[in-house]
């Protein structure tokens, strides 16, 4: 793997420049996905990204995240009992204010948690962080029950004309997309139970959760990875605007136009699975 010092130079006027080409304005509500390495060598670190963009939506704008959470037990079952007993006996609740965001899905997940004035949500799985005027009401009252689906986060993201700006992260991750599941009308949509230990009134609780099985497939579908399937036909459609951000082939979306694709494709695609 190259030295990141070996990549192409990006500073932070010209991420300001590149995100305004894509289309990045002053008041938007932006959802970020992002790969920092495929932006190139940041002068002044990953830290620079995230001013930039702020910059770029000034005070007037709200930047979310999905931060999960970096300890997640949430394939407990599948660990050894060993594992399993000790993670039952010691092992820390969620806290919303100071359990670590989830850095495999990018390091600006923790860099955004620990900025002044960030908020985040509660859910210990799919838990929202955001910045600017929006981040309060986008993040509070976050149901621990079918976390992706009506009156969460990523609801209120559409609402509120948001955007789903990528840059260099593969499309296949994008989160939206499973608030498309939760939406479609489709039969026999699977469902996973699972536990979870959060803080309550200073103590750890352990708590049932259920969702659709978000983590897999929400159906019985043997085919391509049906979020890459939706978001190439999304774009060969000509929805959105793409161009570099740096080093990195970015997009910028439209949240409501994407969900609704997506519905119309999973209630098409997967109306007569068992």
């Amino acid at each position: 793997m190259a030295n990141i010092r070996d990549l192409p130079i990006v500073t932070k006027s010209m991420i300001r420049k590149d995100l305004q080409h894509l289309g990045v304005l002053p008041g938007q509500v932006v959802m970020l996905h992002v790969s920092t390495r495929a932006m190139g060598w940041v002068v002044g670190g990953p830290d620079i990204v995230l001013q930039a963009l702020l910059d770029q939506l000034t005070d007037k704008g709200t930047l979310m995240m999905l931060a999960g959470w970096e300890d997640c037990p949430y394939d407990l079952p599948d660990w050894s009992l060993e594992k399993q007993l000790a993670y039952l006996e010691e092992c820390p609740p969620f806290d919303p204010v100071s359990s670590r965001a989830n850095r495999n899905w990018s390091i600006l997940t923790e860099y955004i948690r620990t900025r002044p004035g960030a908020q985040r949500s509660a859910h210990p799985v799919e838990s929202i962080v955001a910045i600017g005027p929006l981040a309060r009401s986008l993040t509070e009252n976050h149901n621990l029950q079918y976390g992706y689906g009506s009156g969460s986060p990523f609801a209120k993201f559409c609402d509120a004309g948001g955007k789903v700006l990528v840059l260099g992260a593969p499309l296949y991750n994008l989160a939206l997309l499973h608030y498309a599941e939760c939406l479609a009308k489709v039969p026999n949509k699977r469902v996973v139970k699972y536990r979870m230990p959060v803080l309550r009134e200073g103590n750890k609780v352990w708590v049932d959760l259920e969702e659709y099985d978000t983590n897999w497939a929400i159906v019985n579908w043997a085919g391509e990875d049906y979020f890459e399937l939706i978001m190439k036909e999304y774009l060969s459609s000509g929805k959105g605007t793409s161009g570099n951000v740096g080093s990195a082939w970015s997009y910028l979306f439209d949240a409501n136009d994407l969900v609704n694709f997506a519905v119309q494709w999973m209630e098409r695609m997967f109306k007569d699975l068992a």
